[in-house]
């Protein structure tokens, strides 16, 4: 009985969220960049995605799985997963190994409502630097960006590419503004020009306007150079 009441309570969240997404797109605007359309862009993106994570599996499975461990010795929960918003306004669930003490959504709340200057960073970024709900093994997650390994899995579906505009929350349509249509063009990114350059210090809307011009710009030769990037963000280890 609860698990029928709780599939019902889902799709109905799901058609509310459909609703508001198509709203948001509507007032963007349908205008999509035109390298989004090329033959890169729709067919070897997907490609290269694909090549790149089945090569890498014999390295980051054994990775993803010392993480898991660690994760489940300190008594957290070993995965984490959310709704994120794709291409072509597709909701799917997105997936990290998790980093935040259990009762993480209900501390940013009470943060959120108590101090002032978090909720000023919060509004901003969308993100805390020093952030209480993170971990200590949480915390060597994210500077490592271990955490995002489950996130090939997500890719292999096809719900995501390795390089993309970053993975919006639903709550973050309104935030986006009139570059909306950039974003819904193509697969969201483990990683992107966002994360590779400006990752710690834009805005929300700066991130937008990155997200955009990655968008339009979107090739080959551009995503060679963003997996240089990003490997060597890796190795700098300068996630939070």
């Amino acid at each position: 009985m609860y698990d029928k009441l709780d599939e019902k309570i889902m799709t109905m969240t799901l058609q509310h969220q459909d609703l508001k997404v198509a709203e948001a797109v509507v007032t963007a605007g349908t205008t999509a960049p035109a390298a989004t359309r090329g033959l890169y862009a729709r067919f070897g993106k997907r490609l290269l995605d694909v090549t790149i994570v089945l090569l890498s599996a014999p390295i980051v499975l054994p990775v993803l799985l010392l993480a898991a461990i660690a994760n489940l010795l300190s008594g957290n929960p070993i995965f984490y997963s959310q709704l994120r918003l794709g291409r072509d306004s597709h909701v799917f669930r997105i997936w990290k190994l998790s980093t935040m003490r259990p009762d993480a959504d209900k501390m940013l709340e009470e943060l959120l409502e108590n101090d002032v200057s978090r909720r000023r960073e919060w509004a901003t970024t969308q993100k805390l630097k020093d952030d209480p709900r993170v971990t200590r093994v949480g915390t060597l997650l994210r500077r490592t960006s271990i955490d995002e390994i489950p996130q090939l899995f997500n890719v292999l579906k096809g719900d995501m590419s390795l390089l993309g505009p970053r993975p919006m929350m639903l709550d973050q349509i309104d935030l986006y503004g009139p570059t909306l249509p950039a974003y819904l063009s193509l697969r969201p990114g483990i990683s992107g020009k966002w994360q590779v350059s400006e990752r710690n210090d834009a805005n929300f809307r700066r991130r937008a306007q990155i997200d955009a011009e990655y968008a339009s710009s979107v090739s080959l030769k551009a995503d060679v150079v963003l997996i240089w990037k990003t490997l060597r963000t890796l190795v700098r280890s300068t996630g939070y």
